[in-house]
């Protein structure tokens, strides 16, 4: 059971950093789509939701602090699912489904992450 804890925490906390690196090397798309929903400091904003989520994913992945891990993505899931996929508010039935698919996504992976404050600590196979 270990090793298949091992293998789901590697999965996850490298998808979390592939997605970190997405907000550091695609500042400019990501702003202006972050824009586009308005919200201030498109920049900024992405530059620290790829913070939020390298602290989260380095944490899930190296088994360090795993509890200020889980808090750095639901400090990111939370503005990030109700304002950049604020579904409700869309009108094309394509754009809609798309956002609901992603706030609906958001949910599940921020429902995942509180799930692994249930294992205790120190974790199998944490480096620290």
């Amino acid at each position: 059971m270990e090793t298949a804890f091992l293998i789901g925490r590697l999965i996850v906390g490298l998808y979390y950093l592939f997605n970190a690196g997405n907000h550091f090397f695609q500042v400019k798309a990501l702003s202006g789509y972050a824009q586009s929903k308005g919200i201030p400091a498109p920049n900024i904003a992405v530059l620290g939701s790829g913070v939020l989520l390298l602290i989260g994913g380095l944490s899930l992945l190296t088994g360090f602090q795993p509890t200020l891990g889980v808090a750095a993505l639901v400090i990111f899931f939370i503005p990030v699912t109700f304002t950049m996929h604020a579904f409700w508010k869309i009108q094309d039935p394509m754009m809609r489904t798309m956002e609901m698919v992603n706030f609906m996504k958001n949910l599940a992976l921020m429902g995942s992450s509180l799930m692994f404050l249930a294992i205790p600590q120190p974790w199998p196979y944490s480096l620290f």
